[in-house]
């Protein structure tokens, strides 16, 4: 299904707000600032495809950022790839800077802080792909984001033509077909990258890192299920309980223990906020994976040096 988000038609001094919550709602949680005011238009259209997301964005002049309080703030992980229509935009992130004019795309990593500079009015289509998606096909992309791919090499250009006819078509293709094709599309983004990296066959450490965060993924995925187990995660991977523990290991841990620093993590974030103060500390135990509350309590303490009530009762006081 089709959704259209647009600034027209609501007052002038309240599109730059609007903006604003149009592009958090829309990609992740965004900083938008502009110069023209009133005068400022702005559209975003989106249209799911399997796990990814197309968008068609046209705006007039602006600056985006993605801060690392955003960033704290949200659990957004994607690779956001932003092909270039109409007008120039520039990406900063990781150290670079790059600008997409037409017919070129480039990445960014919505896990880490970027931003986007907009000149004059400009659109771009945006393949918002699950990082998992190109994680495990590429590794990292600390090495591909803020380069701009597409100007001439074929297999460039070729990514670059059928994302965006892929996204062109989205709203009209069956669910089974949008999700194969979505597959399909990062195959070819994963290849046409690798190439410009000089990659003809990813070494085993860079599967075995992604495999890792497959694994890390998985786990945060289902940390409010008490029955997580060892044996659960190691069939969804598709790989053998010891091989779990064999990749853990590498960062001097195991899946108990990782499983439980996790939930740990998230309790202790949530206790930790106000507006979540109304909670009973076992509600938030039980929401984050726990099943004893004593058993909660007693390791709490372990980990990080007093009661959970008494963690609250300082950072409230704070």
């Amino acid at each position: 299904m089709t959704i259209q988000f647009t600034t027209d038609g609501s007052p002038g001094y309240r599109r730059l707000a609007l903006w604003q919550d149009i592009v958090c709602d829309v990609f992740v949680g965004l900083d938008c600032k502009s110069d023209l005011g009133s005068a400022f238009h702005g559209s975003v259209t989106q249209i799911p495809l399997g796990k990814a997301v197309c968008s068609e964005v046209c705006s007039d002049r602006q600056h985006v950022f993605r801060t690392p309080s955003r960033i704290a703030r949200s659990d957004q992980d994607y690779v956001l790839v932003a092909l270039g229509n109409r007008g120039d935009g520039g990406v900063v992130q990781d150290g670079r800077e790059t600008v997409i004019h037409p017919g070129e795309f480039a990445l960014y990593d919505t896990t880490r802080p970027y931003e986007l500079k907009f000149r004059g009015r400009f659109s771009q289509t945006i393949f918002k792909v699950p990082r998992e998606m190109l994680q495990r096909r590429l590794g990292g992309t600390e090495t591909l984001t803020a380069i701009t791919f597409g100007a001439d090499a074929p297999l460039e250009r070729l990514a670059y033509d059928f994302v965006f006819r892929l996204c062109e078509s989205a709203g009209r293709l069956a669910p089974h077909s949008a999700a194969t094709l979505s597959e399909q599309a990062v195959d070819l983004l994963a290849m046409a990258l690798s190439e410009r990296l000089g990659r003809t066959q990813l070494p085993s450490s860079t599967h075995r890192s992604a495999l890792l965060y497959r694994l890390k993924a998985h786990i945060r995925s289902r940390l409010a299920d008490p029955d997580l187990s060892l044996s659960e995660t190691a069939a969804a991977l598709g790989i053998s309980s010891r091989y779990v523990n064999d990749l853990l290991a590498d960062e001097d841990t195991s899946f108990q223990r990782h499983l439980l620093a996790e939930r740990l993590a998230q309790c202790k974030r949530d206790l930790a906020s106000p507006v979540l103060a109304h909670r009973h500390i076992s509600e938030i135990a039980f929401a984050w994976g726990f099943n004893d509350v004593s058993h909660f309590g007693r390791v709490f303490r372990e980990h990080y040096g007093m009661s959970p009530r008494d963690f609250r009762q300082s950072q409230l006081r704070h």
